[in-house]
């Protein structure tokens, strides 16, 4: 199987710093959170600066709430998902060894638990400002699809979440025997879906432009919960679009399940990723609808 693409060696590690007797290394993971953060703040002061995109012409809230929010975001993403992966992926391991969960410079985040702790510090920040949490949420969404274009695409650096063995020109030879072991395949090199740069077209870069032009050009922020409704569905439908070419989770995988289904009858249903992204897409369209009855 040959693949037109060659995975790039770049090392997942950007430099390693020797510190107290322990090495500090930072990766290109943890520097697509902190741009991903950065780019996204500097995207909500932009919309704050601009009047015409709210109702009243008056943004309800300032830049400095903004910065405020910053920090609660910080710790919301940080926290939710380094806890959401330690309790949903590796609970045992973590448990034997509490020290390394506080290692998040060795990588390992959680999407969803990240999502559930920005979540949570939206809330709590816009109890404490007063702000409405639906006006929060709507800026947060707008700022995140930057975060998850830089995430993705440092998932293809590191070699991980790659997708299922393809034939098609654009597969890519992940490294690794993991990556390698393609059950099936004539022998020689299995080139594999690139499914982390699907992942960052469609949840990234197209979700992000759409959000954007809803917000600046359709007057989407006028519309309480209108961007977090289309946030919840657009990621919901990427996500789901691309557990089609997704290596399932391990776990699922067996000798008469070899498509990893979670939930399934004679072969026909869904990955846990599909499974997961039906209640997104459900809650957005509750979101939307909401937002069409309730007008700032």
């Amino acid at each position: 199987m040959q693949a037109v693409i060659q995975f790039p060696e770049i090392s997942p590690e950007i430099f390693t710093v020797p510190l107290f007797g322990m090495e500090f290394s930072l990766r290109w993971y943890a520097l697509s959170y902190i741009v991903g953060i950065l780019i996204g703040w500097r995207i909500v002061v932009h919309a704050v600066r601009s009047p015409g995109l709210w109702p009243g012409g008056t943004a309800p809230i300032t830049e400095k709430q903004v910065e405020d929010l910053l920090t609660w975001v910080i710790l919301g993403v940080i926290l939710g998902g380094r806890l959401g992966f330690v309790l949903f992926y590796q609970p045992g391991y973590y448990l034997s060894n509490p020290m390394q969960i506080l290692q998040v410079w060795q990588g390992g985040m959680s999407f969803h638990g990240g999502l559930l702790g920005v979540i949570t510090a939206c809330f709590l920040f816009s109890r404490k400002q007063g702000i409405p949490f639906w006006t929060l949420a709507d800026v947060l969404c707008m700022a995140t699809p930057v975060g998850l274009l830089l995430g993705r695409l440092a998932n293809f650096i590191n070699a991980e979440l790659w997708g299922r063995p393809t034939d098609l020109p654009w597969g890519v030879i992940f490294p690794g025997a993991a990556a390698q072991d393609c059950p099936g395949i004539v022998p020689g090199l299995c080139a594999r879906h690139p499914s982390q740069l699907y992942e960052a077209l469609l949840e990234g870069l197209i979700l992000g432009a759409v959000l954007l032009y809803l917000a600046h050009r359709r007057g989407g922020l006028r519309f309480p919960g209108r961007l977090t409704g289309v946030f919840f569905i657009g990621y919901g439908l990427a996500r789901f679009l691309v557990e089609h070419v997704r290596q399932p989770d391990a776990l699922f995988v067996s000798e008469g399940n070899p498509l990893g289904l979670a939930f399934h009858i004679n072969g026909i249903g869904l990955t846990m990723g599909q499974a997961l992204s039906i209640p997104m897409i459900l809650f957005g369209i509750a979101v939307i609808q909401y937002s069409r009855r309730h007008k700032a």
